[in-house]
């Protein structure tokens, strides 16, 4: 698989740089039914940012307090406190593990609606409930082909409806970025991903990649990544990493591996992109 150029982009940590400015990124995710997700996004990140505020429902916050020897620069912030902490990090991620219920959805629109300014990751349930009208410009959407579908569907504007349904779907989605100002990746087995003006096609993965949580771990790693990093970029990035991951896997131990696997595996790949 070709490297993308913009693995070459990414802006790396610094010697001379000192504990915060590294990346600091909230996760606001996981529900009373998906434990494991919101975790996987936090296991990831927390290898890459220098800090990140993890926020979700009391059960989920108490796994992560009980692993803090783990995550030591994690902080648990309760769903109540999470505005205190949006305006000092870089980058919000929302919605893994989240489920498709009012609550997400009054959670996820008031937080796009107030914070439109914000760099944001918006994933699986928050993805699912928000109103596409309050995408923010350059956030990062990470649909399935089936969540994609879903978010057609709640388009409102007639001429767009129109047109996407002549067209392809890499063109489907680069029409669907350009008009709501965002990047949109489309995970599959070929990852598309475009701002509305570029388009770029990530190969690679293998069959071990379709269990539950990986794609968790992608949006925790472009998350992160997009602390310190251009959006477009992030996705990029994230998706070639990902994948990279999921190949090398594959050569140790075929499709036998899951997604916590593939969080221990990305810090590899990336020590051999970044610091051969």
């Amino acid at each position: 698989m070709d490297t993308p150029k913009e693995i070459s982009q990414i802006i790396l940590p610094q010697k001379s740089s000192h504990k915060g400015q590294n990346g600091r990124l909230l996760i606001i995710g996981g529900s009373h039914l998906f434990h494991a997700a919101s975790l996987w996004s936090l296991e990831v990140a927390s290898r890459i940012v220098d800090l990140v505020h993890y926020s979700s429902v009391p059960e989920n916050n108490q796994i992560v307090q009980d692993l803090k020897e783990e995550f030591r620069d994690g902080i648990v912030v309760p769903r109540s406190d999470i505005d205190s902490y949006i305006d000092e990090d870089d980058c919000i991620l929302i919605g893994p593990g989240m489920i498709r219920d009012k609550e997400t959805e009054e959670l996820a629109n008031r937080l796009l609606k107030k914070y439109p300014h914000k760099k944001w990751i918006i994933d699986a349930g928050a993805l699912q409930m928000m109103d596409i009208s309050l995408i923010p410009n350059n956030a990062v959407l990470t649909p399935h082909a089936r969540e994609f579908e879903y978010l057609k569907r709640r388009i409102k504007d007639d001429v767009l409806i129109s047109k996407l349904k002549n067209l392809d779907l890499k063109q489907q989605v680069k029409r669907f970025a350009l008009h709501y100002r965002c990047i949109v990746l489309v995970k599959g087995e070929v990852d598309i991903i475009s701002d509305g003006e570029q388009v770029c096609e990530i190969r690679g993965g293998n069959a071990g990649m379709t269990k539950g949580g990986t794609g968790d771990v992608l949006a925790g790693l472009i998350a992160a990544i997009a602390c310190k990093n251009d959006p477009f970029i992030a996705a990029v990035a994230g998706s070639f990493v990902n994948k990279q991951a999921g190949d090398h896997l594959f050569k140790k131990v075929g499709v036998y591996f899951n997604a916590s696997d593939l969080a221990d595996e990305i810090p590899l790949v990336m020590k051999q992109l970044f610091f051969p």
